[in-house]
C-alpha cells in the first residue's frame, strides 16, 4: 500500500500488490529476458519532450559531472520504457494454432515464489513461447511483471502485465487468475477502484481466492474506507490464512492505532514465512513499523533479518539508512540512500537523499539536494506516460521542493478520488506551503483522527496549528511527533524543534 511502501504488498508475486516504493535499477528490469527480435513490441513510451525536459532540467547543474550522471539514470528510465513487451509480440504471432491448457506445473504462481523472480519470468517467457495458448501461463507472467515492477520501481513493467493479462483474458475469458491480476495491477497504478471491481468479481466466482482477497483488502484501506477494510481483513484470515492475509491485517490495525496487535500479528507472520521473499518483506515490514515508533535499534534488528534472506531488498536497504540517519549515523545513511537512488530513482527515497544533503550542509549540498528533488519530476512524468497515477508523489515531493501550486492541484486531484489518512496529510500540507492555513487544519485533523501514529502526520498538524494561532494545540502536536518519532525527517524533525524552541 502507497506510500508505506510500500508497505502492502508480500514479495510472493502471486500477491503481486501495489506500491511500488522503493525497489530496484530500472535499466536492469528492461534488460533481463529480453530479446532482441521482441524488444520493440508493445513499446510505451514517455513523450520525448518529457524526457528531454526532464534532462534539460538536470543539465543545468554547475556541478557537471553530477548532472552527467543523473541524467543517466533519467535516460535508463526512458529507455526501461521502450524495451517492449519482452515476449507478448513474438508468441502471438508464433504461428502455432493449437489450443493447449494451461500447465500448472510449467507456469504455476507459485514457481514464482521460489527466490529468483527474474529466473521465473525468463522460465515462464520460454513456455509461452513453446505453448502461446496456455491461458494460465500469461496470467501468471502478468501477476509476475507486476511484482517485478513492485521489486524494481520499474513502471515499464505495467504495460507489460496488462498486455499478458488481456491475452490471457482473450484465451479464457473471465478466468480467476487473470482477473486476480487485473485487480493487483489496477492496484499498482493507484487505481483502487477498478482493484476493488476486479477482487469482486473473482471473490463472486471464488469466495476463497487469497490474491483476490487481499486485493480487496488493499483496495478499500486505499480508498480510506477503513471500516470495511477491517470486516474484509477479518474475512481473509477465516478463509485463507496466511503471510499475505496477515500483514494486511496488521496495516489495517496499524491505522487504527492498534501498534500492539499490528506487531503481534506481523511476528506471526514472520514466523509462518517460507520464502526468501516473505521473510524478507515481513521482517522489513516489521521494522517499518519500529521505525515509525522511535524504536531505531529493533527496526535495525528487523532490517538485518530481511537483508539476511535478500540482500539485495531494496526497501530493507532504504529501512536501514533511514534508521541510521535518525540515530545520528548521517554519512552511512547517505551512503546507503546513494546506492539505492543509483540502482531506483523513486520519488521518496530521493526527497530522503536529498534531505540528508541540506541537513549535512557541506559545499555542493544543497546542488546534490536540488539534483534529487529534479529527478522525481522526471520520474514522475515517466511513471505517469505507463499508467500510474502519480499525484500523491507530487503532492508530497512538490509541496517541500517543489512547486507549492502543483502540490496543491496534485493534492486536490487526489483527494477527489480518495479520502485517506495519506491524503488528507497531504493536501493539508499543501494548503499550508500555499498560505491557506485555515483551509489546511481541518485536514491536518482528519490525517491524525483514526489513531494512525505516525509523527510526520502530527509535525505537519502542529505546524499548521502554529500558523493559525492555536499555540498550545501547535506545541502538543510537535511534542507528540519528536517524542513518538525524534528522527522522522532530516529537516522536518529540526524545523519542529526549532518551532518548540521558539514557543517557549
Amino acid at each position: 500500500m502507497s506510500p508505506r511502501t510500500n508497505e502492502s504488498a508480500t514479495a510472493d508475486a502471486e500477491e503481486a500488490t501495489p506500491e511500488a516504493s522503493t525497489e530496484r535499477a530500472t535499466s536492469e528490469a528492461s534488460a533481463e529476458g529480453a530479446t532482441p527480435e521482441a524488444s520493440t513490441v508493445g513499446v510505451t513510451e514517455a513523450p520525448d519532450d518529457e524526457r528531454v525536459a526532464a534532462v534539460q532540467r538536470l543539465s543545468a547543474s554547475q556541478r557537471r559531472w553530477r548532472a552527467a550522471q543523473l541524467a543517466a539514470c533519467t535516460a535508463a528510465l526512458a529507455v526501461a520504457f521502450t524495451a517492449g513487451a519482452v515476449v507478448l509480440g513474438a508468441v502471438r504471432d508464433g504461428g502455432t494454432t493449437s489450443t493447449v491448457a494451461s500447465a500448472p506445473s510449467g507456469v504455476s504462481p507459485q514457481l514464482l515464489a521460489r527466490g529468483d523472480l527474474d529466473a521465473s519470468i525468463t522460465s515462464l517467457q520460454a513456455h509461452l513461447k513453446a505453448q502461446p495458448k496456455d491461458f494460465g501461463g500469461w496470467a501468471t507472467l502478468g501477476l509476475a511483471y507486476v511484482e517485478q515492477a513492485r521489486t524494481k520501481g520499474d513502471p515499464s513493467r505495467y504495460p507489460q502485465a496488462e498486455q499478458a493479462l488481456d491475452r490471457s483474458l482473450e484465451l479464457r475469458p473471465g478466468n480467476e487468475s487473470a482477473l486476480a491480476g487485473r485487480a493487483a495491477l489496477a492496484a499498482a497504478r493507484h487505481d483502487f477502484t477498478g482493484a476493488l471491481k476486479y477482487a469482486d468479481k473473482v471473490l463472486k466466482e471464488n469466495p476463497y481466492s487469497e490474491r483476490a482477497l487481499s486485493s480487496r483488502i488493499d483496495a478499500l484501506v486505499e480508498l480510506g474506507r477503513y471500516d470495511e477494510a477491517s470486516k474484509a481483513a477479518g474475512v481473509a484470515d477465516s478463509r485463507r490464512p496466511g503471510v499475505p492475509v496477515f500483514t494486511r491485517y496488521a496495516y489495517v490495525r496499524e491505522l487504527r492505532g492498534d501498534v500492539k496487535t499490528a506487531r503481534r500479528v506481523l511476528q506471526q507472520a514472520l514466523s509462518t514465512a517460507s520464502t526468501r521473499g516473505d521473510v524478507a518483506y515481513v521482517a522489513t515490514t516489521l521494522g517499518q513499523l519500529a521505525w515509525n515508533q522511535g524504536e531505531y535499534d529493533t527496526a535495525l534488528t528487523y532490517y538485518a533479518r530481511a537483508l539476511g534472506a535478500d540482500d539485495t531488498y531494496l526497501p530493507a536497504l532504504e529501512g536501514r539508512a533511514r534508521a541510521q540517519a535518525a540515530q545520528g549515523d548521517r554519512a552511512a545513511a547517505i551512503r546507503g540512500m546513494e546506492q539505492i537512488v543509483d540502482r531506483c530513482p523513486l520519488p521518496q527515497p530521493l526527497v530522503e537523499l536529498g534531505e540528508l544533503y541540506e541537513a549535512r550542509g557541506k559545499e555542493g549540498d544543497a546542488q546534490k539536494a536540488r539534483d534529487q528533488y529534479s529527478l522525481v519530476n522526471a520520474w514522475v512524468s515517466l511513471a505517469r506516460a505507463n499508467g500510474v497515477n502519480a499525484d500523491l508523489d507530487t503532492a508530497l515531493a512538490a509541496a517541500d521542493h517543489g512547486d507549492p501550486k502543483a502540490a496543491l492541484k496534485a493534492a486536490r486531484a487526489e483527494w477527489a478520488r480518495r479520502h485517506t489518512v495519506h491524503t488528507a496529510d497531504a493536501l493539508a500540507w499543501a494548503l499550508h506551503v500555499n498560505g491557506r492555513d485555515a483551509e489546511a487544519l481541518p485536514y491536518a485533523r482528519e490525517a491524525t483522527a483514526t489513531g494512525y501514529r505516525n509523527a510526520s502526520f502530527l509535525y505537519h498538524r502542529g505546524m499548521i496549528e502554529r500558523a493559525t494561532g492555536h499555540e498550545k494545540e501547535a506545541r502538543a502536536s510537535l511534542k507528540s511527533a519528536l517524542d513518538l518519532n525524534p528522527g522522522f525527517s532530516s529537516l522536518g524533525a529540526r524545523a519542529a524543534r526549532k518551532a518548540l524552541e521558539a514557543a517557549k
